[in-house]
């Protein structure tokens, strides 16, 4: 297995889960700010739209997070990041793993560009209705799905210490403690480690 990664960009949330996984995997450094190598031929194979994280298992290419999130657990059950097919909680699994690029990033860009809440044409809602539904998924915790920590948690997991870190909510508890959850598994601090650690 092979991830194609960029320090500082989102590609760090797949360097985490790769690190959960166990499995072995080697890292390739993709400099996305670099046009050549962005445009790289043997890159743009891999990911058509020339972003990281990308991600190559044999003949399996992915470049988008909740895709690989899903292909990875379910390929690689013993990993204990999913939820097999035939669970109650299989559903809601899977929908928590889309959450993130479906509705909680275009939330932030939403707040970011102070744009008018309109969530009867957003497709996301408005940040203001991600934030609870967030918050309902989160509130039991300590994970989406009580103790089992899955590859959705990577995703949301990041997605709220992002909120925290970038100053987007001044104080949360639910997703501040939800997100310091998150960033104490060893994991993640080893992802932390690699990124601090890796010269462009």
């Amino acid at each position: 297995m092979k991830l194609y990664w960029c320090p500082k960009t989102r590609s760090l949330r797949i360097l985490w889960l790769m690190e959960e996984s166990g499995l072995p995997y080697e890292r390739v450094v993709q400099n996305i700010r670099d046009a050549e190598a962005k445009n790289d031929p043997a890159f743009r194979a891999i990911s058509p739209m020339g972003k990281v994280p990308a991600f190559e298992d044999g003949p399996v290419r992915l470049w988008d997070s909740g895709a690989i999130a899903t292909y990875l657990a379910d390929q690689y059950p013993e990993t204990k990041l999913g939820i097999s097919v035939g669970d109650p909680n299989r559903g809601a699994y899977l929908q928590w793993l889309m959450f993130t690029n479906s509705v909680v990033e275009p939330a932030m860009g939403e707040k970011f560009a102070n744009l008018p809440s309109n969530p009867s044409s957003y497709g996301w809602g408005s940040w203001d209705l991600m934030l609870e539904v967030f918050r309902a998924g989160v509130e039991k915790g300590p994970f989406l799905f009580g103790e089992h920590f899955t590859g959705a948690d990577v995703l949301m997991g990041m997605s709220a210490q992002y909120m925290r870190e970038f100053g987007m909510l001044k104080d949360d508890p639910v997703l501040f403690g939800y997100a310091a959850r998150c960033i104490e598994r060893p994991a993640y601090k080893r992802a932390i480690e690699l990124e601090a650690s890796t010269k462009l």
